[in-house]
């Protein structure tokens, strides 16, 4: 009796590591699709890389297989405005300042009359 040869990739990766293999990259693939869901903009990319790395010695072939996910990147928290102010930051424009100096007599007369 010979041996049957194999000679399909993804009859290869459901042997690797008697078949963990497979299942981990149901996992990242699991994980990938859930991130992408969970997106706030509904939109976004992932991907999974594998590596086969083929070793052979005296007619026999090793194969050490690596699944690398990358979940899609978690948008970046946005920029905040800060304004220097006597050596430390302020989150008011300088021009602002005299805006919120005190309060505001809202019954004075108007300076400017209607047209």
């Amino acid at each position: 009796m010979s041996a049957r040869p194999i000679r399909s990739v993804t009859e290869i990766l459901g042997l690797l590591s008697r078949g963990r293999f497979a299942e981990r990259l149901d996992e990242e693939l699991e994980k990938c699709i859930t991130a992408l869901e969970n997106l706030p903009e509904e939109k976004g990319t992932a991907s999974i890389d594998i590596t086969l790395t083929l070793n052979f010695q005296s007619g026999r072939l090793d194969i050490r297989p690596k699944v690398n996910g990358k979940p899609p990147k978690e948008k970046a928290f946005s920029d905040t405005p800060f304004w220097t102010l006597d050596g430390a930051l302020s989150v008011q424009h300088p021009s602002q300042i005299d805006m919120f100096a005190g309060p505001r007599d809202a019954t004075a007369p108007r300076e400017r009359e209607a047209v």
